[in-house]
């Protein structure tokens, strides 16, 4: 049948024709305003247009070669020999069953790149990659390398048969939905059916398998609703959409499916009746679900969905999302919290998080037409999202944690993941990025981000707009926009006023301003000031725009202290820095000492900004006077005022690892003063093999150790069995005769560690190892301190020595001798 040709894209751009598809009549409902696609708006700032660059000339080829490098592409050519009967010597199934998806993410994101810049070498290695999918492809439509590359043993995750623990662990649809995401996107770019064809025959096999009198089903990951409802909008075909409905309807307690009233995977409720992103929840399968919830709502009407999204984002607006913009507060789980629970140290915020977050923001203004959504949108754009991509493209967090002590693996920005969803994720959000910048709806234009950019956008009513945007923005607030429209006619552009400019960082009272500023946003039609009266969070100039009109919007930016609810107890105490959108961060490289965690700011200390555009890749950095505080000898409080500098958060860790602060104490109560130099924070740490969770360091800090939350450890991961070990070299001879050990164990939460099977201490005495005389048992138990005393000795090292349990390895959160 016809392509809805007049439907756009999500994110993409008008249709591209597909003829020949069988499928019902297509739906009249949609969003009620639609995206203006990234296709059709140019990108030339200074902050944007680079990272966009490089997401296309580095991160997508580095991502490419981490795919080939790490056998995720090869798992394809092994399971079309399988398919084929063909002899090949490896028949280990993929590291993890969602591999194929790594895969089909950086497709999608190479394609968004064809779709503005031609690349014949690009296009030609997609051509290359997909023909290797497709040879692995089943002949009755069904894609799963974790299952076709040895049948007879497949992922311990993916069941004996097909489907079975779809609801659990096996990302079969996971895989697909992000398969039909990146078919659609390579189909939009290059008119190729050779993907989305792959696409439809796993499809179709979905819908001859599920549905209303077949077999129910649901993701244990969503994301497959997504792309269901992009392949009915390339299609016209309303199985598509039918099958995301009713995927999302099947899932609940009275599932009969694995995993049915599991809050991990957020089927302990059916999804019309959940209210809030509940804690344990995956937060990256809730916003995946719920922008699936917002795509089938749009187009069917469905007002039960509407009502459960809106109840679900007051709840995640008011009580569980970061001043970064993040989400999903708990390691374990990589959950949502309760409400409130909003730590700083451990705070996960997975980058892929901060990206589902975006898409359903978006998706919920596209609804609403209300500016709060993109306030959260842009909020976790500027901040806990770019922050998942290092300045080079070719480093990457998976955690976005607002605090940090140098001494853990999550400090660090490393270049690729075992499990690797967010650098994949990456490429195809940076590639998108102008596509948030526009709405439209017949004779409105919604005017949501600022960017340095020129627009041809197409509305509904068929009129063409011209749009220029000239600006600084993020680090000034002027905003000049020179409207062009295809011939003089009555067009109401509505433009933002961002919550930060109105002295309300979010609509909700999770966060709040600790000053007002007075300074009123400003805003001219063709040099005439016109009166700034909102509507949603929109300005709504109404006239008949000509060729020529200006629009110049002032947004006043100075330096603001936010302030958390009380109820957030992480924050009381503590204030954040902000500037228009970004937030800041202090970071041990611009501070005296190399330290910021044991800094005060006091609410009488003047925060200035200052552009340096070598630093960071030209960044407007916050300057003040703090207090750095201290311990003595008798433990009293050392207070020394001393420079202060914050860089804004998404850029920390570009210079080497170290301590990083966003909530800043105000006063020595809320404060962290150094500690004092003891025989265990002085002595140079050696161990057995290279650092695996974090440096060896780690287990000297003066960070309190946890049994639930570790902020920081070392171990031996992944070694299994044998002896390791660890030691303390003094700098002159001291004598010892306590220790104590706090044992790094995560087998609760999935971890490969646990505590050891024994231990003890030797010390260095003339050349040679000997053990201690101790005076105790040496502990072995989970989550307290295990002590031990023994008899003086005078020596210049003492050691750790370990006996790891065969069937885990283990490793320290501290260690302590006196």
């Amino acid at each position: 049948m016809k392509a809805i040709a007049a439907l756009v894209l999500f994110l993409l751009g008008p249709c591209r024709p597909l003829p020949g598809q069988q499928g019902g009549a297509p739906s009249p409902r949609d969003y009620p305003v639609k995206p203006v696609p990234f296709t059709a708006v140019h990108v030339h700032d200074a902050f944007w247009a680079p990272r966009i660059e490089i997401n296309r000339k580095v991160t997508i080829p580095f991502a490419f070669q981490k795919e080939e490098e790490t056998g995720r592409i090869d798992n394809f050519v092994r399971a079309a020999k399988s398919l084929r009967g063909e002899p090949f010597e490896n028949h280990k199934h993929p590291p993890y069953p969602f591999d194929d998806s790594d895969v089909y993410k950086v497709i999608e994101g190479a394609s968004y790149t064809l779709s503005v810049h031609p690349d014949p070498q690009l296009d030609a290695y997609l051509d290359g990659l997909i023909e290797k999918i497709g040879a692995a492809q089943e002949k009755d439509g069904y894609l799963y390398t974790a299952r076709t590359i040895d049948p007879l043993r497949p992922h311990p995750w993916s069941g004996n048969e097909r489907w079975i623990l779809e609801g659990v662990d096996s990302h079969e649809l996971y895989n697909l939905g992000h398969l039909y995401e990146a078919a659609v996107a390579h189909y939009q770019a290059t008119g190729k059916r050779t993907l989305l064809d792959i696409a439809l025959g796993t499809a179709n096999l979905l819908d001859q398998t599920f549905g209303p009198g077949k077999r129910a089903i649901w993701p244990g990951h969503q994301i497959v609703e997504m792309g269901l409802v992009k392949l009915y909008r390339v299609t016209g075909d309303r199985r598509y959409l039918d099958l995301a409905k009713f995927m999302l309807d099947s899932r609940g307690p009275q599932s009969s499916e694995q995993g049915a009233g599991n809050r991990y995977v957020l089927a302990h409720q059916r999804v019309v009746e959940q209210a809030e992103a509940v804690p344990g929840g995956h937060a990256v399968r809730a916003m995946y679900m719920y922008s699936g919830m917002a795509d089938v709502a749009a187009l069917t009407g469905d007002a039960a969905y509407l009502n459960a999204l809106d109840r679900i984002w007051e709840n995640v607006a008011g009580k569980k999302l970061h001043v970064t913009g993040g989400v999903g507060a708990r390691a374990a789980g990589e959950a949502f919290g309760n409400d409130y629970e909003l730590p700083n140290m451990s705070a996960y915020n997975e980058t892929c998080a901060a990206v589902g977050n975006d898409y359903w923001n978006y998706r919920l203004f596209l609804l609403h037409a209300d500016a709060k959504y993109i306030d959260i949108m842009e909020r976790t754009l500027y901040n806990g999202l770019i922050s998942g991509v290092a300045l080079d493209g070719k480093t990457f967090f998976y955690q976005n944690p607002l605090e940090a002590t140098g001494k853990a693996g999550k400090d660090q920005r490393s270049p690729w993941f075992g499990v690797a969803c967010c650098p994949s994720n990456i490429t195809r959000f940076m590639a998108s990025v102008p596509g948030y910048v526009y709405a439209e709806r017949n004779d409105a234009l919604w005017v949501n981000l600022f960017m340095a950019s020129t627009a041809e956008i197409k509305l509904d009513n068929g009129r063409v707009v011209k749009l220029v945007q000239e600006t600084r923005y993020p680090w000034e607030g002027n905003v000049r926009m020179t409207v062009n429209p295809d011939q003089p006619a009555p067009l109401t552009i509505y433009v933002r006023v961002p919550g930060w400019a109105r002295n309300e960082p979010i609509a909700s009272d999770l966060y709040r301003f600790t000053d007002r500023n007075a300074e009123p946003v400003a805003l001219q039609v063709n040099g005439k000031a016109v009166p700034v009266k909102l509507d949603k969070g929109y300005v709504a100039l109404t006239r008949t725009w000509k060729q020529g009109d200006t629009i110049e919007l002032h947004l006043p930016m100075p330096v603001r202290r936010v302030a958390a609810s009380e109820q957030v107890a992480a924050d009381r105490g503590r204030v954040a820095i902000e500037r228009g959108p970004v937030v800041y961060a202090a970071e041990w490289v611009d501070n005296p000492n190399g330290k910021v965690r044991n800094l005060m700011l006091p609410d009488s200390a003047k925060l200035t900004a200052e552009f340096r555009p070598g630093l960071l890749h030209g960044v407007e950095v916050v300057q003040s006077r703090a207090v750095a505080l201290s311990k003595d000898a008798q433990g009293k409080t050392i207070r020394a005022e001393q420079e202060f500098t914050a860089i804004p958060y998404y850029a920390w860790a570009n210079r080497g690892r170290g301590e990083m602060m966003v909530w800043l104490p105000t006063s020595e109560a809320s404060a962290r003063p150094a500690a004092y130099p003891t025989l265990t924070s002085t002595a140079r740490v050696a161990t057995s093999r290279p650092p695996h969770g974090g440096p060896a360091t780690a287990v000297q800090d003066d960070e309190e150790p946890s049994a639930t939350d570790p902020v920081s450890h070392f171990d031996w991961w992944p070694t299994r069995g044998g002896t390791e070990w660890i030691e303390y070299a003094f700098d002159q001879p001291s004598t010892v005769s306590h220790s104590k050990v706090f044992w790094f164990d995560d087998s609760g939460s999935g971890g490969g560690c646990s505590v050891p099977a024994s231990w003890r201490i030797l010390y260095a005495d003339g050349g040679q190892w000997k053990p201690v005389e101790n005076l105790g048992p040496y502990g072995v138990e989970k989550g307290v301190y295990n002590q031990v005393a023994f008899k003086p000795v005078s020596t210049t090292a003492l050691r750790l020595e370990i006996a790891i349990r065969t069937d885990s390895s283990t490793g320290i959160q501290k260690w302590s001798v006196e």
